[in-house]
């Protein structure tokens, strides 16, 4: 290497960058670590190490093109709003309920893709020449990841309700032609700088109603894929920024985010067999009856009955779901289950990949409750051994065990794989009434020959059911 290379590299700036390497090495380790629940605290410690380093060796020594430090001043401001930034955050996180973890994801994707979007707006307005198309397409991304998450979180919290219309359709793939055609003309249009700055706050708008219109037609039992979608938006987003301030920490983490993002959403629409595409367009997901007619009719189990049968048999898999959590009923699941394998009883759970409200939410349910991890086992793996189990027990799902996804070609999950709770030797639900599911469709395995409906408040009934186990 050249000598007069080698001096002007400042020692500052080496250091700098090799934070920033070890920064994404950290991030890694701490994807790595999260895969498991019981490595998943030591991941988020690691990936909080790997992303405070880079603010910190930014913050003391990252120069400008000048030579120039960060100014005391600015350095001051930054401090401050990482400093209240911190504790909100914190605050949030601590207070937030497991049933609402869904909703605060998507609150925090949100924060995420605005501060993206904003970079972009701001540094477009300073520099209207350089890194046009990154700065552009960030502003794009982070404007639908922003948009989007706000009516995720709203769907999510009940606060905002669905549209339901095949024009929904052609109104998202109009808004994305649009958006792309203004892209261009910025770029390649030759206008005055006037008339560019107006279209870029064009495309700002446009992408803001366009993350609102592609989020609203989605039904609930859709919503893991479009967080998981809006997640890796947000993280490719951050990378974006990055490009735009030539930040190898920014880019890397934004690279690291958008990629798992996009990985979990292509699984998330293989276990809803949709495409990228039907999610992209918004066009999946709508509520609505079929016209299918249900056969068959409701019967009840008494408590003495469900302990004896559960008592006395070989195998008992449980089905989560977001009932299980409104209802706070994990861990006296968790009981429910080590008194039944007292007793000798094979106690499993069956996961969905889509149960619960976002990716992985009964995998962390059922841990917080201290549930071996051993004992989750996925739809696909499970499947295979249902006609064998003896016992299923469906707790607070509807829409992941619903057999209309086989049956009725005119149902929204018709397609969408389930759970076979229908091949089970017995069926018992536990449900407070008659209510439909986050998809707003019957559940024919209501009606099943085999199923008995235990009604009542989820952590209530397992409660009486573990209290009439141990008196038998």
């Amino acid at each position: 290497m050249n000598t007069e290379i080698i001096n002007s590299i400042m020692p500052g700036q080496v250091i700098l960058e090799y934070s920033y390497l070890l920064s994404a090495i950290m991030f890694v380790i701490g994807l790595k670590l999260q895969s498991h629940p019981e490595t998943a605290r030591k991941g988020n410690f690691w990936a909080a190490l790997g992303m405070i380093l880079p603010m910190i060796t930014t913050l003391i020594l990252n120069k400008n093109g000048a030579g120039e430090g960060i100014s005391m001043t600015n350095a001051s401001v930054v401090i401050l709003v990482i400093i209240v930034g911190s504790v909100v955050g914190t605050i949030m996180a601590r207070k937030v309920k497991m049933t609402a973890m869904p909703q605060m994801v998507s609150f925090f994707n949100a924060t995420g893709g605005a501060a993206s979007a904003a970079v972009a707006l701001i540094e477009y307005d300073k520099n209207p020449n350089e890194a046009v198309l990154v700065g552009l397409l960030g502003l794009v991304v982070g404007s639908i990841a922003f948009s989007g998450s706000m009516i995720a979180y709203g769907k999510l919290d009940g606060k905002v309700g669905d549209i339901f219309s095949k024009i929904m359709t052609y109104v998202n793939l109009m808004f994305m032609i649009v958006i792309t055609a203004v892209i261009l003309l910025v770029i390649f249009g030759g206008f005055e700088q006037d008339i560019n700055t107006y279209l870029v706050y064009s495309l700002l708008v446009l992408s803001l109603i366009y993350g609102v219109s592609f989020v609203m037609p989605i039904g609930g039992a859709d919503m893991p894929v479009v967080i998981s979608l809006l997640n890796s938006l947000t993280g490719i987003a951050a990378a974006m920024a990055g490009f735009i301030y030539q930040n190898e920490a920014m880019i890397l983490g934004g690279i690291l985010v958008g990629a798992a993002g996009t990985i979990l959403t292509l699984q998330m629409c293989k276990a809803m067999n949709r495409s990228l595409i039907n999610v992209i367009i918004g066009s999946f997901g709508g509520g609505g009856e079929s016209n299918a007619n249900v056969q068959g009719s409701i019967k009840e189990i008494q408590l003495s009955d469900a302990a004896v049968l559960l008592s006395y048999s070989q195998k008992v898999v449980v089905i989560p779901g977001y009932g299980l959590a409104v209802a706070q009923a994990q861990h006296i699941a968790h009981e429910l289950e080590n008194i039944l394998e007292s007793k000798g009883v094979n106690v499993r759970y069956a996961i969905h990949p889509v149960a619960g409200r976002m990716p992985g939410h009964m995998n962390v349910l059922l841990a917080e409750a201290d549930v071996s991890y051993d004992k989750l086992v996925e739809m696909d793996d499970i499947n295979p051994d249902m006609p064998n189990v003896d016992v299923v027990i469906v707790v607070g799902a509807n829409d992941v065990v619903n057999p209309a996804a086989y049956d009725d070609p005119g149902s929204p999950i018709y397609g969408m794989p389930i759970i076979d709770a229908h091949l089970a030797k017995n069926i018992i639900i536990m449900k407070r009434g008659m209510g439909k599911g986050y998809a707003g469709i019957e559940n024919f395995l209501f009606f099943n020959d085999k199923t008995r409906m235990l009604f009542g408040d989820a952590k209530s009934s397992i409660q009486k059911l573990v209290n009439e186990i141990k008196s038998l």
